[in-house]
């Protein structure tokens, strides 16, 4: 039989949907004005009125949904950030509130979420596989040659990404991809900051290789 810990304070709270969510976001912006509030505070408050809760997903759910949807696809992406939230929401008890913002705190939890996604239906975490290629567009002349060349490079880089281990390819996506700093990806991944320097620089060294031996810099 599971038992609850300690930190859950309120194990029977219902985590609402995405819409619900949404409203019950605006109604507690009306009521506490928490627009100016960190996201600790908004968190720390939530322990006593779950339904301050929602204030988080308004404000990071659509980034985590688009990190989610260049991993899983679309659909499959909704389903994993109602897994994100709900673990959030459970587990809020034990936010470190010295840390303002919680997309960090948000995006450890989705990489652990779309790992196991991945894992669940044997698919490959290659990347940009279900990622559309940008549509063409008009371009200026000087960056014609640039767009080329990254078109070319793209099949390097993906080889080069789906061959990392699951944690350097990790941390890559959360730089690269969800723009977190090295502090904000070591935390988020629950590492030293300069275990994160020092993966990212072997990743670098990786990649500089695979595309010297493609002739990719001529």
């Amino acid at each position: 039989m599971r038992r609850h810990r300690a930190d859950e304070r309120h194990p029977r709270d219902p985590m609402p949907g995405p819409v619900k969510l949404r409203s019950r976001a605006a109604r507690a912006t009306a009521d506490g004005d928490t627009s100016r509030a960190s996201d600790a505070e908004v968190i720390a408050g939530s322990l006593d009125d779950p339904e301050r809760f929602a204030v988080i997903f308004n404000r990071h759910a659509d980034e985590i949904y688009r990190y989610a949807a260049r991993r899983l696809g679309q659909q499959a992406a909704a389903d994993a950030v109602s897994e994100v939230f709900l673990a959030a929401f459970r587990n809020r008890g034990r936010y470190q509130t010295g840390r303002g913002d919680a997309r960090p705190w948000l995006y450890g939890i989705a990489t652990k979420v779309v790992g196991q996604q991945l894992r669940a239906e044997g698919r490959r975490a290659n990347l940009l596989a279900v990622v559309p290629a940008t549509p063409p567009a008009e371009f200026p002349a000087d960056e014609i040659g640039d767009r080329v060349a990254a078109e070319r490079m793209r099949p390097v880089l993906l080889g080069v990404l789906a061959a990392l281990a699951d944690a350097d390819r990790e941390l890559v996506l959360l730089v690269a991809w969800a723009g977190l700093s090295y502090e904000q990806a070591a935390q988020a991944l629950q590492v030293p900051v300069g275990t994160v320097r020092s993966r990212l620089h072997r990743v670098r060294a990786k990649v500089r290789r695979s595309i010297d031996s493609a002739g990719l810099t001529q």
